[in-house]
């Protein structure tokens, strides 16, 4: 059964860490989710001004952050001693689990910052599990170049495309996430397969796209009703779009800025812990 557009929302401008402008996709509204995802950023722009100050040290705890940088170059640091230099078209992968504080900073004075923040949701079970990083470059991750002159990067997730297996290097997990990048041609057609009962969107971040007749403009995000596949069509211009999808948890949320539980009680302790320099399971080496 083929997946239609369930909603489709506007990202809205916001600024977020030292006033980074973005777009805001997924997240602005705690009653509007797709589980397993909590947020959806967007930033691109070509004026330092917008992005210069960066993320400072910040924590998290009980989600994981994918940072994918489309154009541009970044650092990350965190208090485990990690440091990771994310180039174009590369992906931090980040576990904040039980707690880590880390920064995101330009390592760039001038031209196009480019990319996206996705937050996901971890089980009960994994939020208070050590923290992790893992930084994947650009070129690990699979690629299928399309018939008609599209091609779709795997960031996450295992996916038959035209017959063709990509397998991405983040595979299963509690919410078996697939991610891909899709370039299309205009008026190109891809059919892509998603689990039945997984939860799906799809941001379009250049051109436009048709699903089931619905057209899906550039800086919106679409979610899917439930099915085996959905067939996109790019506009007269082309598009580009993310296609997300993974398994719901089905458990309660209770959020606090960079903080994501589930009880309110389970918060209260993030915010004491924080306060009083408990939040991580280690000394912070930033």
């Amino acid at each position: 059964m083929e997946r239609t557009i369930l909603n489709t929302i506007r990202a809205l401008d916001t600024s977020d860490g030292a006033g980074v402008r973005l777009k805001r996709a997924l997240g602005y509204n705690p009653m509007v989710r797709l589980d397993p995802f909590l947020m959806l950023d967007a930033f691109s722009s070509e004026n330092p001004d917008d992005y210069i100050a960066g993320f400072p040290a910040h924590p998290h705890r009980g989600f994981e952050t994918v940072t994918y940088l489309v154009e541009g170059h970044m650092r990350h640091r965190d208090h485990l001693g990690n440091e990771g230099d994310l180039k174009q078209g590369g992906v931090q992968w980040m576990t904040a689990g039980r707690g880590i504080i880390h920064e995101e900073m330009p390592q760039q004075q001038d031209g196009l910052l480019r990319g996206f923040q996705l937050w996901i949701n971890l089980p009960a079970a994994e939020k208070m599990k050590p923290a992790g990083y893992r930084d994947i470059g650009d070129t690990e991750m699979p690629r299928l170049d399309l018939a008609s002159g599209g091609q779709v990067k795997a960031i996450a997730g295992e996916v038959t495309l035209a017959g063709h297996v990509l397998t991405a290097p983040v595979k299963g997990g509690a919410t078996d996430p697939l991610y891909l990048d899709v370039v299309l041609r205009p008026q190109e057609t891809l059919e892509v397969p998603i689990s039945r009962g997984y939860g799906s969107m799809l941001y379009v971040f250049e051109g436009e796209l048709q699903v089931a007749g619905e057209t899906v403009q550039c800086d919106h995000l679409a979610t899917l009703t439930d099915g085996d596949a959905v067939t996109v069509q790019a506009g007269k211009d082309g598009a580009r779009l993310l296609v997300l999808a993974g398994k719901p948890l089905g458990e309660p949320i209770a959020q606090y800025g960079p903080f994501v539980m589930n009880t309110q009680e389970e918060i209260n302790q993030a915010l004491s812990d924080y306060r009083e320099g408990n939040l991580t399971a280690e000394p912070s080496l930033l």
